[in-house]
């Protein structure tokens, strides 16, 4: 009898497990769960004082940013070449600091969910700044999922990284020049 009571076990286990499951509270099945994915966006942009030395790009409709995402910027530092000679950027998570002879100037930023504001601090009047600091600066924003952003794996200081985790290489980049 007890043989008997194990083989019905073991079979009423097979069957439940293959069974698909319940359906859900109003009898029909759930909707697949959604991947957001994160977004990465090139802005280029020029500071003056007529714009009190900073930049804002407002999100699109396309670019949907949760209150727990991370937003990071780059600056492109500089451009190099590889073995081939092709150009290679070269990225700079900001905030950055650069010691002038003027002073100290720093590229630093901060955002909502609905922009992102890039902006210059110094310790000295920006007027004096040359244009090669100010004019036409290229930053890349990456927008990544909260639970994206937390792996412990992640060093958010590549972007080559980040863009990898999230998917997007970088002529997905969508390119965008400010006024």
């Amino acid at each position: 009898m007890k043989k008997i009571g194990i083989v019905l076990g073991i079979f009423l286990s097979l069957f439940i497990m293959a069974c698909e499951g319940p359906r859900g509270l109003d009898g029909f099945d759930g909707e697949d769960g959604v991947n957001i994915l994160g977004k990465v966006v090139d802005v280029e942009g020029s500071f003056n004082a007529s714009n009190d030395y900073s930049i804002i790009y407002n999100f699109p409709n396309t670019i949907e940013v949760f209150e727990t995402d991370v937003v990071l910027v780059y600056i492109l530092w500089d451009q190099t070449t590889d073995s081939n000679g092709e150009p290679v950027d070269i990225w700079r998570l900001l905030p950055q600091t650069r010691i002038l002879d003027q002073g100290i100037l720093q590229y630093n930023y901060d955002h909502t969910f609905s922009d992102v504001s890039i902006f210059m601090e110094a310790d000295f009047n920006m007027n004096t700044l040359t244009t090669s600091d100010t004019d036409n600066q290229v930053f890349r924003i990456a927008v990544l999922p909260a639970n994206e952003a937390q792996s412990s794996k992640l060093n958010t200081s590549d972007i080559k990284a980040v863009m990898q985790t999230i998917g997007t290489t970088n002529t997905e980049v969508a390119k965008i020049k400010l006024q």
